[in-house]
């Protein structure tokens, strides 16, 4: 049963939705394939990952793939182009990490369908474009979705605050949804699985490189500022790291000071590690970063059946584009 606010909020999702389908607010719709990845439920569910992930394959195929995002946390409501050195606290922390490991265009907007726009203005030869979360942005129609869960699935089934879903899931999975892709251990229910597993490397600030391995029988504090920090702890311990403390902290944390005033026990410890999102902020903070502070990669693998029924579903679109490109160059 529906709670009074639970009620509510699926009034106005329907009432919302139902305006953008009679178009009483306004879709915005772009001469280019875009693909939406994102979540039906809060907290991390490994969606920038898998956007990452998706850029590097689309390039791979020599696609030139442009990456819109409203830049969650960020600063500023100013859309721009996301560049190396931009401060964390306009571009926002997820952005500028697609942007360090795919070297793709990245625009952050407070409308992702503005994000999309600038993208095109900025890059006319865009093949491909990838939208980092946003499956309730009505206003970007969109080509091809993605949902990503982890292994809480959709929690109890019921809507915030009662549960974890954001959006009522039998409709969006039975009529809109092209693809569910799990990137946990243990799916509850049918999709695409997500292969991730920690890189087998860690990285300082300044370069220095050490084997995960070297770090069992070590003291070693884990660190994250992530959706599902437990997630990340876990996948330590799997990998034979034994954690002498957790430090869990709001997502998008912005490190203001580096470590300082978050645990005391920094400096007594073999390493501290923390994930790629952290230390986007953490390495470019101008507060001293100790040597012994350490981030993990995180490869996350679809795998290969999601990719070739993705690129099927994909095909006509891109050629669709090609054709047009063609007439207009009179060939």
């Amino acid at each position: 049963m529906l709670t009074p606010v639970a009620l509510v909020h699926l009034l106005l999702l329907t009432l919302r939705r139902t305006a953008y389908r009679l178009n009483i607010f306004t879709t915005n719709s772009f001469p280019v394939p875009t693909i939406v990845v994102g979540n039906v439920v809060v907290g991390g569910t490994g969606k920038t990952p898998v956007v990452i992930a998706l850029v590097n394959h689309f390039q791979g195929q020599g696609f030139f793939v442009g990456v819109a995002s409203r830049g969650y946390g960020r600063e500023s409501d100013e859309t721009l182009e996301v560049e190396a050195g931009m401060a964390i606290a306009l571009t926002g922390d997820e952005p500028a990490l697609i942007k360090s490991k795919t070297g793709a265009p990245v625009v952050v907007a407070k409308r992702r369908s503005e994000a999309v726009k600038q993208l095109l203005l900025s890059y006319a030869h865009v093949d491909i474009v990838i939208c980092d979360d946003g499956l309730q942005h009505y206003a970007l129609n969109r080509d091809i979705e993605i949902a990503v869960f982890d292994d809480r699935g959709i929690g109890n089934g019921w809507l915030l605050p009662a549960g974890l879903l954001r959006e009522p899931w039998r409709h969006r999975q039975e009529r809109e949804i092209d693809f569910v892709l799990h990137t946990g251990q243990t799916p509850r229910f049918a999709g695409y699985r997500c292969k991730r597993e920690l890189g087998m490397y860690a990285t300082a600030a300044n370069g220095k490189q050490i084997a995960l391995s070297s770090l069992r029988n070590k003291r070693v504090i884990a660190l994250a500022a992530v959706g599902n920090p437990e997630a990340f702890f876990n996948m330590l311990r799997d990998s034979g790291v034994t954690l002498t403390e957790t430090i869990s902290l709001p997502d998008h944390y912005a490190f203001p000071t580096g470590l300082e005033g978050i645990n005391a026990n920094v400096s007594h410890v073999d390493a501290v590690l923390c994930t790629e999102k952290d230390a986007i902020k953490l390495f470019a903070n101008s507060a001293p970063i100790a040597e012994n502070i350490f981030s993990i990669p995180l490869v996350t693998a679809p795998d290969a059946e999601f990719y070739a029924a993705l690129d099927a579903l994909l095909a006509p679109l891109t050629n669709k584009k090609k054709s047009q490109v063609l007439s207009l160059d009179g060939h």
